[in-house]
């Protein structure tokens, strides 16, 4: 089903792909290791990176929070967007309205 949201779907999905690729470790979610990683060509890393933003996207909607390697991707219900944080830091969110 997904987050609740009044955004173009479109317009998010391109959005939290751009966010996770910010997640240094991001292939673990797919339990790939580094070496698996290295050998993905740009293009074939882009398409990781979307399978896991739409992933991302509509496990949201069931659980309020996804460890994504040394990250971790929320929900925030209140504010309408999809926070990365890493640690305490925040790295980006994206506005679901």
């Amino acid at each position: 089903m997904g987050v609740k949201h009044g955004r173009d779907y479109g317009e998010i999905l391109q959005d939290l792909t751009k966010a996770v690729s910010l997640i240094p470790d991001s292939y673990l979610f797919f339990e790939m290791d580094s070496e698996d990683w290295e050998r993905l060509g740009g293009e074939e890393r882009l398409e990781v990176h979307e399978a896991l933003a739409e992933d991302l996207f509509y496990a949201l909607g069931t659980q309020p929070s996804i460890d994504v390697g040394s990250a971790v991707v929320i929900h925030d219900s209140i504010l309408h967007r999809i926070n990365i944080l890493i640690g305490e830091k925040q790295m980006t969110f994206v506005p679901l309205i």
